[in-house]
């Protein structure tokens, strides 16, 4: 039997990693990659993502105007690559300064730091 505990404290963890995703992805893409070499970078940096997250987030950060892509066609068969282009970019600075400003105020919260 699964303990309740287990479960809700695993839905949340997976909100916590939801909300970092974007970050992370834009954090990859500053030299361009296709969907797997990005799944394979985020792995190795311990933030795994499933192809059924990933290449939907591509696609939606695409349609929001903060990456660019390109078929190429190298030592294999044709494979989409994206990049952050310059409103990605920014947001990635923008994006960056806030979770720092979060993880600092988290660390204070989670240390009982009461100023």
């Amino acid at each position: 039997m699964v303990d309740a505990r287990d479960t809700t404290a695993a839905k949340l963890e997976l909100e916590l990693r939801r909300g970092a995703l974007v970050l992370a992805v834009l954090s990859q893409l500053q030299q361009a990659q296709y969907g797997y070499s990005l799944r394979q970078a985020l792995l190795q940096r311990g933030m795994p993502i499933e192809e059924g997250t990933l290449y939907p987030l591509l696609r939606r950060l695409e349609s929001q105007g903060l990456l660019a892509s390109e078929w190429r066609i190298e030592d294999g068969p044709p494979r989409r690559y994206y990049r952050v282009n310059d409103a990605g970019e920014a947001l990635l600075v923008e994006l960056t300064a806030t979770w720092h400003a979060l993880v600092g105020t988290m660390a204070g919260l989670l240390q009982g730091d009461g100023t």
